[in-house]
């Protein structure tokens, strides 16, 4: 399979430790809409849709760049874009995967995906939020959301390399994942793009781009993805960015998140980081209306009230310092585990 096409299967593509062709995933996917599980019943209706004679599938972004909407996404793209996924992470066929995620978004469609076109053997488990437990497997490529890693610490010795996307990873979780032997990235991407068109290590200050695609930014410092094996034109982002390479970016955090106090442009995801090893609950920051300084820095704590001492706060310049504090039982947040900021800000 020098030039893999959607419609086909790998030969050396494994199901749960079983050899399948196209005809037996249509079987299996029927079976799977029948009597499976809700997880099981999603993932027949893909399995058929991606061998359906359309050349496209239909999805909806997550909002990133925009209202959340339907799409339509090539399946030929989705093919570049397994493809660009195993060169920047040397994979090769007969490597040995687990899909925990729910196949309802782009990165457990993708898991899919690669499986069929490379060749990998791959483990499909319902995806929950601790996917590891009870397995001993070794697997040489995983991608999981945070609260999975979180609650599979213990196991990823297990995992040659671990990609993290959906969500951002907190210190005290980056931490504990640097003293691990498993290679840990942090992606960047969107339903847009086909998942990650970026990725840096958890160490790394920056992302580097897969093959095939090069970067810029608008008049708002905003980063313009240019891939076009997996888009017909470029994706502009809400995200923030300094440009450091042809290669290379720095993500600042989201221009509509972007507080302005007293003409002080302040960006919450970067004050956020600052405290992420001293506040042991979530927590995020944002801007509330003020008549004087337009919007006054706020901190808003999941949980019951406690007091913070001053110098939790050592690490901020003077106008990154939170004007005020509030807390609430439950933070609002998407299926997928975003805090709702918005929404939740709404609750105070």
């Amino acid at each position: 399979m020098n030039k893999p096409d959607y419609n086909k299967v790998h030969p050396n593509f494994k199901w749960n430790g079983i050899h399948l062709d196209k005809n037996d995933l249509l079987r299996l996917a029927y079976d799977f809409i029948k009597e499976g599980e809700d997880f099981e019943k999603i993932t027949g209706k893909f399995i058929l849709d991606w061998f359906n004679s359309n050349s496209f599938i239909s999805v909806t972004t997550s909002g990133t760049t925009g209202a959340p909407k339907k799409i339509k996404i090539e399946k030929q793209a989705m093919v570049f874009s397994a493809l660009a996924t195993a060169e920047y992470f040397d994979l090769n066929t007969g490597n040995r995967v687990l899909n925990c995620l729910s196949t309802n978004y782009i990165a457990g469609k993708m898991m899919l995906i690669r499986s069929f076109v490379l060749g990998f053997e791959m483990d499909f488990v319902k995806p929950t939020s601790n996917p590891l437990k009870n397995n001993n497997k070794f697997y040489d490529f995983v991608a999981m959301v945070p609260l999975q890693v979180e609650n599979s610490i213990n196991e990823l010795v297990n995992v040659r390399k671990l990609i993290i996307g959906g969500s951002k990873i907190n210190q005290n979780l980056k931490n504990q994942l640097l003293g691990l032997p498993t290679l840990v990235f942090e992606t960047y991407g969107m339903t847009e793009t086909i998942t990650h068109i970026s990725a840096r290590k958890i160490n790394d200050n920056y992302f580097s781009v897969l093959p095939n695609v090069t970067i810029s930014k608008d008049n708002r410092n905003c980063l313009i993805i240019d891939a076009p094996r997996i888009s017909d034109s470029t994706i502009t982002t809400n995200d923030v960015v300094n440009i450091i390479s042809n290669s290379q970016f720095e993500l600042l955090g989201r221009i509509d998140n972007v507080i302005n106090s007293g003409g002080v442009k302040l960006f919450p995801e970067q004050i956020e980081l600052k405290l992420a090893h001293k506040i042991q609950t979530r927590f995020f920051v944002t801007g509330i209306p003020d008549d004087q300084f337009g919007e006054l820095l706020a901190l808003i704590v999941e949980g019951s009230p406690i007091p913070f001492e001053d110098d939790i706060f050592n690490d901020l310049l003077p106008y990154e310092k939170p004007k005020t504090i509030h807390f609430l039982s439950n933070f609002l947040e998407t299926e997928s585990g975003k805090i709702k900021r918005a929404a939740t800000l709404n609750l105070v």
